[in-house]
């Protein structure tokens, strides 16, 4: 226990996973998806919360009922956790603790990934608790605590079926055998080798023993697969149509559905068991209604008889009170008559008692005064009677009128009482009947001996199973260090541990968190960007694997050809080769693009430099070949054409292509390439790395994008056999089952990965041994005549144009254009100018739109140019084009009509060099994609102010009062004394000293260059 109570190493995880909820909380989150808000206000604020109201266009139905995420639009301060919910009428009420002020204008919202992190920590809170189902010691194995038992079965047929004649190679029926004697087994299955089938028989076996399995995987689809596997295993054992195999949570693989849904799903296995209970539920629950109706005709005709009764005493009551008004006003009608007599007798009010004579009439007035006004008021209640009987008889005739009906509605109904007593017992008959359907799901709960589920939900579910025996976490390579502890404290017997650490890694944010500390980061990296098979102790700091009694490793692997099998060896088991188990020969019809094993497409030489400011990510080059080459496999017939009709299934493109892609903006690139391709956008025919896990395809094309820009990023920057680069680079050549075909810029890659990168082995290896094809021999290169004598088809195709014919090629297309003519250069020269307005002022003349992207004149690196660029926009204006200015753009691009595309390393308006190289093809999507993609990178790009030289530096912004302490530390992006502090990694140290001739500050302990001769962009791989 640690001080403050927890089993070890609790603490060290809450810390890990609360710093996860924090990275989280930081993240920009590319890729998200996300719901803008605008023209807000602010409804309430009490106790620190803040209820706001939004306008929304597009609503995701994806964040209904889930925790989001809240920060206003363009922000890079964290997001705040909120609640959103959408009201009818569109609008969305935002509830959080944030202040986005009273009128915010516009604001993002995003799911909170972080629940998950966040329900893991509840869970582990209470991990000592009395009512905690973790047993510390057990999940202590994971952590290389304990001293857990290892052996080995001494007859295993006991225990699998048929286990003689099964197709096992040693080293699979070492890992029975260990698995079904031991505490605790890591079985290491790298990819091909049989892992599942391995896993399936340890369960069997765990079953036969008369132990409770709970199986967790990472992901649903993970869980469905190897549940598939079991089902058939024990299919045939007494009580598997009850329920000894479960699913928890939904079933997301249609042939585990279909083949066994009925007996692993609870619901379904319920549905079945209680129809009989329900069928009598259904039978008590419309006599239930029928009684209750008849106990409503009852009341009906006693609240009739009620109405009746009401309106007769009120008729009454009205006749006595008409009489009585009546009475009162006939009396003071006859007082009135007196009194006028009186007033007649009294004269008028003359003579010698003239005096006397008024007061007496004054006396008499007054008096008949009241007896008029008594008059009026009997009469008023004299009507006010009338009306009331009158409306009494109105009631009492209606009530009559529907009170016969009433009665003959409750002819033949028992009497109300009996009626009453029969619901009351026909309603507890249903609550029994529904308690004792209660009972029979709980009773399927306990046939369960097998028990599939995700490692999230095992963490999240307070009970899954009555007892649990036997854990078995699959794919654990990729669950995070604390869920993984959690899960296998579950177990009362067993721990089983499969899967690969050399592939994809658990995705956490911690360690990454760039505004974390170094030691925060540290922590991270070792509490939960670490697997189980590392923290266990049994993968040394290098990432090599010792041996280890814990821990079985199979060797033979029955997915690749031996040639792809040879790469992924050289990349991902160096120390552990893994021997193939299949034979050679591929199951696609012969086709000569693709008659070997494994091919290099280099395009070293046919580089095009990528715009924005991530150029690594995207690669049109990349782009074209692999279109060039789909458009071969469809010629040959390995792939299905454009108009293919019902392509069986087995032919289809995602049954047998996978193109694989480091980065998600060269995904959209080659999703759209490949959708005109086959006429459609197939789902899981081109996608990153990680969407691949789990997966095999006959052919494989992996695009290693990386070709522009200062490095190949951050897919590429990790080294050794633990590192992510070396994990991701496994799973992407893995996959290859009969041909490899790798698209690579081979010179680009070997000037900038690391020495001892997995990735330049990977290079090394297929230089050595694939068939190596250049870019030529998929895109050709032209000249300039050529493009007149083409055929529409042809002229369709991507084609490279060297620097010599560039102008040339250009200036045929643009005669040719008939709508609109876009140029993106970003720098300018006179003579090329000239030249273009020439060119491009007959075609406004015949009404074709010209619109010219450029920098600013600001932007021009020194003030000399500034004057000249701004005479060079005046002189393509004045021949009618239309000049739009982008900050700090650097594409090169040219686009005709909307279709045809040029795009390359040549800023047509500028003076070029020798190697500038275009690249044409025909293709409206991709003339779309780019537009985009350029409008989304202006759009990212952080404002920067015009050039100054170095001794006219813009001044330092003031530093706020609560950071004066920070103002003399010196942090990446500072300049001072004319020095531009860089965050270089030690790993980069010489590559920054050669680019850049950086220098190390010893007092400040950064790296620094001369801010007058670099610039931000040219230094914005080791700048924040």
């Amino acid at each position: 226990m640690t001080e403050t109570g927890h089993p070890y190493p609790v603490e060290e995880f809450l810390t890990a996973v609360r710093a996860e909820i924090l990275a989280e909380h930081r993240s920009d989150a590319d890729g998200a998806v996300k719901v803008a808000l605008s023209k807000g206000r602010l409804l309430a604020h009490s106790g620190g919360t803040r209820e706001y109201l939004f306008e929304c266009r597009t609503w995701q139905d994806s964040l209904d009922g889930v925790p989001v995420l809240a920060r206003p639009s363009r922000s890079r301060k964290a997001w705040d956790p909120a609640e959103a919910s959408r009201t009818p009428d569109g609008t969305v009420r935002l509830v959080t603790r944030a202040d986005l002020g009273t009128a915010p204008a516009n604001v993002q919202i995003r799911k909170d990934d972080a629940a998950g992190w966040a329900a893991l920590a509840e869970r582990l809170e209470t991990a000592d608790g009395q009512d905690s189902p973790v047993d510390p010691g057990h999940a202590g194995w994971l952590v290389g605590r304990g001293n857990p038992r290892t052996g080995r079965s001494e007859n295993p047929g006991r225990w699998v079926a048929n286990w003689a004649g099964l197709q096992l190679n040693p080293r699979q029926r070492d890992a029975v055998a260990q698995a079904l004697a031991s505490d605790v087994l890591f079985l290491w299955g790298p990819p091909g080798t049989g892992k599942t089938d391995v896993v399936g028989h340890i369960v069997e076996g765990s079953f036969r023993q008369g132990l409770r399995v709970l199986f967790l995987a990472p992901t649903n689809v993970a869980v469905d697969q190897a549940l598939e596997r079991m089902c058939s295993l024990l299919e045939h054992e007494e009580g598997f149509a009850e329920g000894i195999v479960q699913r928890a949570g939904n079933i997301v693989l249609p042939s585990l559905r279909s083949r066994y849904g009925d007996q692993v799903d609870p619901a379904r296995i319920a549905a079945l068991l209680v129809e009989s209970i329900d069928r009598q539920i259904g039978t008590a629950t419309d006599q239930l209604k029928g009684a209750r109706a008849a106990i409503a005709l009852h009341d009906r005709v006693r609240d009739l008889e009620s109405d009746l009764a009401t309106a007769t005493a009120e008729m009454a009551e009205a006749g006595r009170d008409q009489a009585a008004a009546a009475l009162t006003v006939a009396t003071a009608d006859t007082l009135a008559v007196q009194l006028r007599s009186k007033m007649e007798k009294v004269g008028p009010p003359t003579g010698f008692r003239a005096e006397r004579r008024a007061a007496k009439l004054s006396d008499l007035w007054t008096a008949l005064a009241a007896e008029e006004d008594r008059a009026a008021q009997a009469r008023e209640a004299v009507a006010r009677a009338v009306r009331r009987h009158t409306a009494g008889e109105k009631q009492a005739t209606e009530a009559r009128r529907v009170l016969s009906g009433a009665y003959a509605a409750v002819v033949g109904i028992p009497p109300r009482q009996t009626v009453v007593e029969s619901a009351v017992a026909l309603q507890k008959l249903i609550d029994e009947l529904g308690q004792r359907r209660k009972r029979i799901q709980d009773e399927v709960r306990s046939h369960c001996r097998v028990l599939g589920a995700t490692v999230a939900k095992a963490v999240q579910s307070r009970k899954l199973l009555d007892e649990i025996d036997v854990v078995v976490i699959d794919e654990a390579g990729m669950v995070n260090l604390p869920s993984a502890w959690f899960a296998a404290g579950l177990a009362r017997k067993r721990v089983i541990v499969a899967g690969d650490f050399r592939q994809l890694p658990a995705v956490t944010k911690g360690d990454s968190d760039r505004e974390a500390s170094e030691e925060e980061r540290a922590h991270s990296r070792e509490w939960t960007a670490r697997d189980a098979f590392h923290a266990a102790g049994l993968v040394d700091p290098s990432g090599r694997v010792g041996h280890d009694p814990r821990l079985v490793a199979l060797d033979t692997q029955y997915r690749m050809r031996e040639p792809i099998c040879a790469v992924v060896n050289e990349v991902a088991y160096p120390d552990a080769p893994l021997r193939t188990g299949r034979d050679e020969t591929s199951r696609l019809p012969f086709a000569p693009l693709i008659d070997s094993p494994v091919i290099l497409i280099d395009t070293s030489g046919r580089r095009i430099a990528g715009g924005g400011r991530k150029p690594h990510m995207t690669n049109a080059v990349h782009a074209a070949v692999i279109h060039e080459l789909v458009r071969g496999l469809q010629f040959e017939g390995v792939l299905p054409g454009r108009k293919w009709q019902e392509v069986p299934e087995g032919e289809r493109a995602t049954d047998r292509l996978a193109v694989i892609s480091p980065y998600r903006e060269q995904v959209k690139a080659l999703k759209s390439s490949l959708a005109h391709r086959f006429g459609d956008d197939y789902d899981g025919l081109v996608d990153t790395v990680h969407r691949f896990q789990g997966s095999q395809r006959p052919v494989v094309l992996l695009d290693t994008v990386a070709g522009a820009g200062k490095d190949p990023g951050f897919f590429y920057s990790g080294t050794g056999l633990s590192s992510q680069t070396c994990r991701l680079l496994n799973v992407a050549l893995s996959r290859a089952q009969d041909h490899l075909v790798v698209v690579a810029d081979v010179a680009f890659l070997r000037k900038h990965l690391a020495p001892h990168s997995e990735a330049l082995a990977m290079i090394d290896h297929l230089e050595a041994h694939a068939q190596t094809i250049s870019a030529d021999q998929l895109i050709p290169i032209r000249d300039a005549d050529q493009l007149a004598v083409l055929s529409e088809e042809e002229l369709a195709r991507p084609a490279f144009f060297e620097h010599s014919e560039v102008l040339s090629a250009v200036e045929w297309d643009v005669e040719r254009a008939r709508r609109s003519i876009e140029l993106y250069s970003a720098f300018m020269d006179a003579p090329p100018v000239r030249r273009w307005a020439r060119m491009l002022g007959p075609r406004t003349a015949a009404g074709i739109q010209v619109t010219v992207f450029t920098r600013p004149p600001e932007e021009q690196q020194e003030p000399s140019r500034v004057a000249r660029h701004r005479e060079l926009v005046q002189q393509l204006e004045a021949v009618g084009c239309r000049v739009e200015f982008r900050d700090r753009m650097h594409e090169k691009v040219l686009i005709l009509d909307g279709s045809v595309l040029w795009h390359g390393s040549k800023n047509l308006l500028a003076n070029i060099g020798p190697t500038d190289l275009m690249m044409r093809y025909t293709d409206p999507a991709s003339c779309d994609r780019v537009r985009r993609l350029m409008e989304r990178t202006r759009m990212e790009r952080p404002a920067r102010g015009p050039w100054r030289p170095a001794e006219q530096a813009a001044p330092a912004p003031e530093v706020p009062a609560q950071r004066a302490e920070e103002a003399d530390k010196v942090y990446p992006g500072l300049i001072r004394n004319g020095r531009l502090y860089l965050k270089v990694p030690y790993a980069q140290k010489d590559e920054a000293k050669r680019l850049l001739r950086a220098r190390w500050d010893k007092e400040a302990e950064h790296w620094w260059v001369d801010a007058a001769k670099v610039t931000r962009e040219q230094a914005a791989r080791w700048l924040p």
